[in-house]
């Protein structure tokens, strides 16, 4: 199937400050990643990030390039990271089929041509997130559960953000062009992620909130440290954040989150901190 992207073109940061909060949303969120029988992903041009959700239901869905990629194939100069919320599933490469449960991911490396993502059930259909970025150089494919993800702790009960950062695309477990990505999840009674926070001029990220109930919300912070703004995210949103905007967030009951980055370097800990005093 064809797709048809959401095209999100890139926003200066002065400009930013003066949206309103329609058009803060319009920009920065992507409010349903996840529509059954259907690939819904977002092409933004900020660092030229792919994100949003495959949900096969009862037939499998086929990743294809569209007018926008300018190739014959989605992967011909691209790298992609999956990370499944849904049911059991599967991701089906060149014919090689992967089986890829809840809570487990995939880097599939540029040059793979077919990619086909299936459901195991349509009553429990997967729910694959994917975040794509522009690559230089092929890299194996590699299946990784949250076992063989590399587990960061941070976080201290006083500031209610305990948390476990599960990097599943990262140095330490496999090899990729530009693109990091994990899941971090909080313990029981935390609700900040990432804060204090910081920025990282050199890589924008990509946020998906999750595992919420209807009626809770993540408060999502954004926007330079002397400009900030929020966004309010229902379950399974996800939230587009520029290189020069923080990036953190408060919930008002349990939830998960994914995040991928991409641009200049794949240095997971090259962040610029911002002292409390200086957020505004």
């Amino acid at each position: 199937m064809s797709i048809d992207f959401d095209i999100r073109y890139a926003d200066h940061p002065d400009a930013a400050k003066r949206f309103t909060t329609e058009e803060t949303r319009e920009k920065f969120l992507i409010a349903e990643p996840f529509k059954s029988g259907e690939i819904a992903l977002t092409y933004s041009h900020v660092d030229r990030i792919i994100a949003g959700g495959i949900t096969p239901a009862s037939s499998p869905l086929a990743l294809e390039a569209g007018k926008e990629l300018g190739v014959d194939f989605f992967l011909a100069r691209r790298e992609m990271g999956v990370i499944n919320i849904g049911g059991q599933g599967s991701i089906s490469i060149n014919g090689k089929k992967y089986p890829v449960g809840s809570r487990e991911g995939m880097y599939i490396g540029m040059g793979s041509k077919d990619v086909v993502f299936a459901s195991d059930t349509a009553t429990s259909p997967a729910k694959f997130y994917i975040n794509s970025a522009p690559a230089h150089k092929s890299y194996p494919t590699v299946l990784i559960d949250l076992e063989k993800a590399n587990k960061v702790k941070l976080g201290s009960p006083e500031n209610l953000n305990v948390r476990t950062i599960n990097q599943f695309v990262h140095p330490a477990v496999c090899q990729s062009c530009q693109l990091v990505m994990g899941m971090t999840l909080l313990a029981p009674g935390s609700v900040w992620n990432t804060m204090p926070c910081h920025t990282h001029e050199r890589r924008m990220e990509v946020y998906l909130y999750f595992d919420m109930e209807k009626d809770t919300r993540v408060f999502h912070l954004m926007g330079r440290p002397d400009q900030t703004r929020h966004v309010v995210m229902a379950n399974e949103q996800a939230i587009i954040s520029p290189s020069w905007s923080i990036h953190s967030g408060v919930g008002t009951s349990s939830y998960t989150f994914i995040w991928g980055m991409c641009g200049e370097n794949i240095t997971f800990d090259d962040m610029d901190f911002v002292d409390m005093a200086d957020l505004k």
